[in-house]
């Protein structure tokens, strides 16, 4: 047999495990779990801390927003106070001189009210309010984009959960072929029709294949605790996918997948959000050099009455109101390099955007050829499947027919497993590459 397939068999199940292999661990979990995967999504969307950060900051961000609007209401204050004071010494013969103490009232009280309503403010609380709205909208597309990775995290490792199950019913009914055909072997050589080496032979490939078996339940373990912590189960749950969808979707053109990704995804409208807020930024910098204006008042009750000549101690009461307005002439000239910094800002942006568009189309592109790719790659492993068989079934006969060696029987069922592994990992494959193409285009 050729040595070579004998090592591919027996790295093609170890790749990617990383655990000491000493035996077959045995599951103690009670709880069995038979789900679809929009149920492990449903289930990932609920547990998610990254989705219910970013569903916190979508709330922060919301309420920033209320809190620029209220703004627009004007600003009122109560006030008051309680002094006391001393008398007035006046120095009749200068400062040197006993002086005289001028009676005044020592006690006095004032309570009031004032108000400031903003008028005018170059539209700058208009562009608070609008660049906080931006920011919502940013904090609500990571939000989405937040989902659309966990769906996709979920996808891959139901995906691989999915794959390790089909690998272990496969190597399950490899390894009952080989013990059946091993007791024909058995049953040639007592007849003294084969060679002990050819037992001997047999008896070590089925070792190796009860290995790997062990691996792929490792594998099934691993993968069933991550999709459980995704999920918000306990580790010892038992994950039950559904079925493979032996069908694939059809891929569509290229222009289909690129106008969604250009119109739902998440890098993409972040992006554009991003350069929204540098041209709101570079308006509220020219916004400096804009006059304020604004209504103010003020009413107060006073003891004592000192408004007015003569003083006494008496409670009044005195309201003000009026117009005022103000225009920062050194915004002028302080202002200049602030607007060139926020016009290059704006550029940066502009040119990121673009950028990210790039990026964007070439992410496109690849996830669309690849998935295009692993389609063809069904195709040819069922048709590799379908040769294997029949070139083991061949193999057999001629075998035992005394025509062949054993190393070409050997060599034949590794063919038949290796395809068997290879077909199946391209469905997976297929369907791990439309979901990524679903994600990347921002519809997943």
């Amino acid at each position: 047999m050729n040595r070579s397939k004998l090592v591919w068999l027996s790295g093609l199940i170890f790749t990617g495990s990383s655990l000491p292999i000493y035996g077959q661990i045995k599951a103690v979990a009670e709880d069995t779990i038979r789900i679809s995967l929009s149920q492990a999504w449903q289930k990932a969307d609920e547990h998610s801390r990254l989705v219910e950060i970013r569903k916190m900051s979508a709330g922060i961000a919301e309420e920033e927003v209320k809190d620029a609007r209220m703004e627009r209401y004007p600003e009122l204050g109560v006030k008051g106070t309680a002094e006391k004071a001393t008398n007035i010494p006046v120095y009749e013969n200068g400062l040197f001189s006993k002086p005289s103490q001028h009676e005044v009232i020592h006690t006095l009280y004032r309570v009031g009210a004032d108000l400031y309503l903003n008028l005018y403010n170059g539209n700058k609380l208009n562009l608070k309010i609008a660049e906080a709205k931006t920011l919502h909208r940013i904090s609500l597309i990571r939000k989405d984009q937040a989902v659309s990775d966990i769906h996709y995290k979920t996808a891959s490792c139901y995906l691989d959960l999915q794959k390790s199950l089909i690998f272990r019913d496969l190597i399950r009914q490899d390894i009952a072929d080989q013990e059946q055909q091993l007791k024909e072997i058995k049953a040639f050589h007592k007849n003294g029709t084969v060679l002990k080496s050819d037992v001997l032979r047999v008896e070590l490939e089925l070792s190796k294949r009860k290995l790997a078996q062990v691996t792929i339940e490792n594998d099934i373990r691993i993968a069933s605790q991550q999709l459980n912590i995704l999920m918000g189960e306990p580790d010892e749950s038992i994950i039950l996918p559904a079925s493979i969808n032996d069908q694939p979707e059809a891929p569509r053109q290229y222009e289909h997948y690129l106008a969604e990704a250009l119109a739902h995804s998440f890098p993409y409208h972040i992006s554009e959000q991003q350069t929204e807020l540098s041209k709101l930024h570079l308006r509220k910098v020219r916004a400096n050099v804009r006059p304020k204006a604004g209504m103010y008042s003020e009413f107060y009750y006073a003891n004592p009455q000192i408004f007015l000549f003569p003083y006494n101690p008496y409670w009044y009461s005195l309201g003000v109101a009026g117009l005022k307005a103000s225009f920062p002439i050194s915004e002028l000239y302080h202002n200049v390099h602030k607007v060139r910094a926020a016009k290059l800002e704006l550029e940066k942006e502009e040119e990121t955007h673009k950028d990210t568009e790039d990026q964007v189309r070439q992410q496109v592109m690849e996830a669309f050829l690849r998935y295009s790719e692993s389609l063809v790659r069904i195709r040819v492993a069922e048709a590799n499947v379908l040769q294997a068989e029949e070139n083991a079934r061949i193999i057999k006969n001629t075998y035992f027919n005394h025509t062949s060696l054993i190393t070409d029987l050997l060599d034949a069922d590794v063919q038949v497993l290796q395809t068997r592994f290879e077909l199946a990992a391209a469905r997976i494959a297929a369907q791990d590459r439309h979901y990524l193409l679903q994600n990347i285009t921002g519809i997943l």
